[in-house]
C-alpha cells in the first residue's frame, strides 16, 4: 500500500497532470480514485458531463499508463476517511 500512494504522490512534480485532472473535474466529471493494492483505477457511480466525458477521452484516456496514473491520483478517492 505505501507504494501505491509514493506513486500517487510522485504526480507533484507534473503540475500538466494535475491540471489535467483539475480541467475533467471542472468540466463535471465523477469518477473518482480507487486505490487496491497497487493499482490505481477509478469508479464511478453517475455518469460525467459530456464535455467532461469527451475531455476524458480525448486528453486522459490516451496518455500512456504512467501519466494516466498520475492524474487519476489528483481524482477524488473513494479510499479517504
Amino acid at each position: 500500500m505505501e507504494d501505491t500512494l509514493t506513486r500517487a504522490h510522485a504526480a507533484v512534480e507534473d503540475p500538466l497532470t494535475k491540471k489535467l485532472a483539475d480541467e475533467y473535474l471542472h468540466l463535471g466529471g465523477k469518477r473518482l480514485l480507487v486505490m487496491d493494492d497497487n493499482d490505481l483505477t477509478t469508479r464511478s457511480w453517475e455518469p460525467d458531463a459530456p464535455e467532461a466525458d469527451a475531455f476524458w477521452k480525448q486528453n486522459i484516456q490516451s496518455l500512456p499508463d504512467k501519466r494516466r496514473t498520475e492524474v487519476l491520483s489528483y481524482l477524488p478517492s473513494i479510499n479517504a476517511t
